[in-house]
């Protein structure tokens, strides 16, 4: 081979190589704008289930407090029964004690008005 068709070969394969260390570049640039497309996609399938997770999880919460509201309010609803019942019988103790003791206490009070 003589000097300028060595000279025009290594020009070739310099070129080669440059074409493809460009085709690389190409390739990686590409690469980097696929991975910034699907970081941007994953962080909005990421905030899409955070925000269908808070709902549930609110949702959840409701119920469970409507569970506890309902519970607490029939606990309520036994006592102030058993309040009432309690006090109904108290006030029939008290009635029968003074029809028991009406007649005695009317002649205490004849008697002391009739005094001379």
């Amino acid at each position: 081979m003589s000097k300028g068709s060595a000279s025009v070969a290594a020009e070739s394969n310099v070129s080669g190589i440059i074409k493809s260390l460009n085709a690389l570049e190409d390739d990686l640039d590409s690469l980097g704008g696929k991975v910034g497309d699907m970081k941007k996609q994953l962080a909005a399938r990421a905030q899409s289930q955070i925000e269908s997770m808070t709902e549930r999880t609110r949702e959840m919460a409701s119920k469970e407090a409507e569970v506890i509201i309902n519970e607490s309010k029939a606990a309520a609803e036994a006592e102030s029964k058993s309040i009432k019942e309690r006090g109904e019988a108290r006030l029939a103790e008290i009635k029968s004690a003074v029809d028991d003791n009406f007649e005695g206490a009317v002649k205490d009070v004849v008697s002391t008005i009739l005094k001379p």
